[in-house]
């Protein structure tokens, strides 16, 4: 898949070149890099966010591009849906829609009652395949993982008819060393992220991160292992910035610009930003059957989220974890508007945390959203309390 690049521009360019250039592709709404795949005749299978295995559409030679929304308007999408929903949904179609994005097959999951929806609404709209990948509701029963493998075999089969390609073990296996790569590379950003966060501001580690989810991993792959070592050579200062947790952005992704804000005032040293990208924890060890190991990996090493029922992972209990893991001295809980999963767990976020007498920022966000001057001012109020309390 990496013999034909469609991200370039970034070789032999100094590190603040290339993130600078990671940044302005990653908010471009007309997705050059997907363009340019679709241009040389290429497939595109799309997927709604979180919980999507990535490799089986690699494996068949298609892009598996991550549908996440973007910051445009909805005219054609807005007559699709009541005025209740969340944005993603509405501005996912709408790159549809407006024809910036070309597929040849979409899947989504039942994570909410709109993303569940979202599958018949796509397919009365286009004449390619659309479908729900129907997660197990009760991730703890023992017949969890034959049940998600099933699901993957049903959804492998509808891939091997669209791309015409049979899928092999062989070609499973090679693709999940891929992805297994890919997701190495993400924990190493994640630990320089954590241990010196100085080193790169969150909207910057978030568009290298993206990036991954609109351009074949192997570029992706390469990307990260060149970028990767220039960020820990990095001639940066440590600030005095107190360093917080971000939770709330596992599926409708906040503005760049708001990220922005987040990181002219505290150092963000863990989120679950893009977890879609990331939510196999550790690699899948290559033996036996591709589609189970798949199915084992999210029944037994997936990161957790609003929109996953796990009894093994309480949610309150997993954002506790992961504060202490990065050392954070406060969290920031946002949520989408309209997001029902989402709004939901920031209650639940907010008692523990409340519990445990740690401080939190609470906010909400939506895609499109243009001006966060009062969220910096608000967010240096909250910083100014904890550091002088």
């Amino acid at each position: 898949m990496s013999d034909f690049p469609i991200f370039t521009g970034w070789n032999n360019q100094s590190l603040e070149e290339v993130l600078w250039l990671c940044q302005e592709t990653v908010e471009d709404p007309e997705m050059p890099t997907v363009k340019k795949w679709q241009n040389s005749g290429r497939q595109i299978l799309g997927h709604f966010q979180v919980y999507f295995p990535e490799e089986i559409a690699h494996a068949a030679g298609m892009l598996p591009l991550k549908i996440s929304g973007a910051p445009i308007g909805t005219k054609q999408a807005d007559s699709r849906f009541g005025s209740y929903l969340c944005s993603v949904i509405k501005t996912s179609l709408e790159l549809a829609l407006s024809n910036t994005i070309k597929l040849d097959m979409f899947v989504t999951h039942p994570i909410c009652d709109a993303a569940r929806n979202l599958a018949s609404i796509w397919g009365r709209n286009f004449n390619y395949p659309s479908q729900i990948l129907y997660l197990p509701q009760n991730p703890n029963s023992k017949y969890s993982v034959e049940y998600l493998r099933n699901e993957y075999g049903r959804l492998k089969d509808e891939i091997e008819t669209i791309s015409n390609k049979k899928i092999s073990d062989r070609d499973l296996y090679a693709s999940i060393s891929i992805f297994n790569l890919n997701r190495k590379l993400l924990r190493k950003l994640y630990e320089i992220k954590k241990t010196t966060p100085w080193l790169i501001s969150i909207n910057e580690a978030y568009a290298l991160t993206a990036l991954g989810g609109m351009i074949p991993r192997e570029e992706h792959n390469n990307l990260l292992k060149k970028v990767l070592p220039m960020i820990e050579k990095r001639k940066a200062k440590e600030q005095d910035r107190i360093r917080v947790v971000f939770e709330g952005g596992f599926c409708e992704q906040p503005p760049l610009d708001m990220l922005r804000s987040v990181g002219r005032t505290c150092y963000v040293v863990d989120d679950d930003l893009l977890i879609g990208l990331r939510w196999i924890l550790h690699d899948i060890v290559p033996d036996g059957d591709p589609l189970r190991a798949l199915a084992e990996a999210y029944i037994e090493d997936s990161s957790y989220s609003p929109v996953q029922h796990d009894l093994r992972k309480p949610k309150e209990k997993m954002l506790l974890k992961r504060i202490n893991n990065s050392g954070a001295e406060a969290a920031i809980i946002t949520a989408a508007k309209m997001c029902e999963p989402g709004l939901e767990e920031q209650v639940a976020y907010t008692r523990t945390l409340d519990e445990h007498d740690f401080p939190y920022f609470v906010s909400e966000f939506e895609e499109n959203m243009t001006s966060f001057d009062h969220l910096e001012i608000q967010l240096e109020t909250f910083i100014e309390n904890i550091l002088f309390d």
